[in-house]
């Protein structure tokens, strides 16, 4: 072949070499086609591109050009040979394993009592239907938001929060685990530790490791966090940042106590540390009163709220506000542009209209009385159903129960078993910074249809759990 040669009668060459190789193989390099062919380097690029366009040939920088593998009959592509991605990724700096379900979606007919998110039957969804309409219609609905988020809602937001709070200390947010997101990038440095709660939120877990964050656990008891481990805590690890559940935590529903609420902030104040006050379930009280947030009473800046919309509304309202003051939102806002710029303006809309109406009131106070009404089911269930298990109290918020397995009960072996049993409940080991201190099970008892339901899927937990123990002696064996 001359130097006259097209790239395309190059490319019916190697489609004739390519006949002879098997898929993987690798071509010739680009300096062996231009000695062998006597053809530009020019002539190789492009005639190369044209294959790698048919799919006959994949191209891989740095390391040569190889044979695709061969499609099927039909036109359906074999699989590729993803291999080379190990080596480019490097090292894994998000961790799902506590966030991703390891059993895979339940079959159909599993009562789903593993969920974060309330029953269809319990959403507002009338009027987040009509908001959402409402919203779209109007003539700047499409405009680009503001960064920091619409005003008129920050000023909602800031109404909630109370205290001292104004609207230009609240950013918007694309939901609760966006703001964690962003609060943590923000406020600590990779390979900086970060206390929390010991059982906490695996979801906060993953953000702070996704951040390159170390979290260190502190432990509860029935007031909430311990202030006497927290500062020793401080003092050990020299950390800068706490993320905290005070009302209503995940999992174990617990309270932090008004005195316990003040010396938290006095013990972070000392130790010169930011509170990520992650406030998820201030909608979700069962009807008493529901303690102010820790931000409301911080005039120093200590405190960074997290809120959100879509536990006590819907999964898919994806609106949340950060709290904050001083040179911490500034460096939070800063996060966001990097991030996503703003948030979609329909969904603000939407969220304003909603918050702005009466009836979101009403749907509040309807939720907790029907969550409280399906604890007490659960918790009635419970005990009659698993003999051996114990809660340690009933919640008086939240959306779960937190309940201690019987002594030598494996809670994933149990959950597995569950699950066979047709009932999903989640493990309480994911919920654990370190290693546990004895087995547990997160129960839900608001993803469920009816209280009927609830009760079967007690009943359907209570037979995994007299299943498990033989199971468990057998694989010892």
């Amino acid at each position: 072949m001359n130097d006259g040669s097209t790239s395309g009668e190059l490319a019916d060459s190697l489609r004739a070499l390519l006949s002879r190789l098997s898929p993987g193989d690798r071509l010739p390099s680009s300096r062996e086609l231009i000695k062998e062919y006597r053809v530009g380097p020019a002539t190789v690029a492009r005639a190369i591109a044209a294959l790698a366009a048919e799919g006959a040939v994949v191209t891989r920088p740095g390391s040569g050009t190889y044979v695709a593998q061969r499609t099927r009959l039909g036109g359906e592509a074999a699989a590729g040979d993803m291999s080379w991605q190990t080596v480019a990724l490097t090292d894994r700096a998000v961790d799902t394993h506590l966030i991703a379900d390891p059993l895979g979606p339940p079959p159909a007919g599993t009562i789903t009592m593993d969920g974060g998110y309330v029953h269809r039957s319990l959403q507002p969804t009338r009027a987040l239907s009509a908001a959402l309409a409402r919203a779209a219609r109007r003539p700047d609905a499409w405009d680009r938001a503001p960064a920091g988020g619409l005003m008129a809602l920050r000023t909602v937001f800031a109404r909630i929060v109370g205290g001292s709070v104004a609207p230009e200390d609240v950013l918007v947010s694309a939901g609760g685990q966006s703001a964690l997101s962003i609060a943590f990038r923000a406020i600590a440095g990779p390979g900086s530790p970060v206390l929390v709660e010991s059982p906490t939120y695996p979801r906060a877990l993953a953000a702070a490791r996704a951040a390159g964050l170390r979290p260190v656990p502190v432990p509860l008891d029935a007031d909430g966090l311990r202030p006497d481990m927290l500062a020793d805590a401080f003092a050990m690890t020299g950390a800068r940042l706490l993320y905290c559940q005070p009302t209503y935590q995940n999992p174990t529903g617990t309270v932090l106590t008004s005195e316990r609420r003040r010396q938290i902030l006095d013990v972070a104040r000392a130790s010169g540390a930011f509170v990520v006050e992650d406030d998820f379930a201030r909608h979700l009280g069962h009807g008493g009163a529901v303690p102010r947030p820790l931000v409301a009473d911080d005039l120093d800046g200590t405190v960074v709220h997290v809120t959100s919309l879509t536990k006590p509304a819907a999964p898919s309202l994806r609106i949340g506000a950060l709290v904050a003051r001083g040179p911490v939102m500034e460096r939070m806002r800063a996060v966001r542009l990097v991030d996503d710029f703003f948030v979609t303006r329909p969904l603000q809309e939407a969220a304003l209209e909603v918050l702005s109406s009466p009836s979101w009131d009403r749907h509040v106070r309807a939720l907790g009385a029907a969550l409280r009404e399906r604890c007490a089911v659960l918790a009635a269930a419970v005990a009659q159903e698993l003999p051996g298990a114990t809660l340690a109290g009933l919640p008086t918020g939240g959306l779960h129960l937190w309940v201690r397995l019987p002594p030598g009960v494996d809670d994933t072996v149990l959950t597995g078993v569950a699950r066979q049993h047709g009932v999903a409940v989640s493990a309480g080991s994911r919920y654990f910074a370190t290693e546990p201190p004895a087995a547990h099970l997160r129960i839900g008892f608001a993803a469920t249809a009816d209280h009927a339901e609830l009760a079967e899927g007690a009943r359907r937990l209570g037979a995994a759990l007299a299943d498990v123990g033989p199971r468990q002696e057998r694989g010892a064996l």
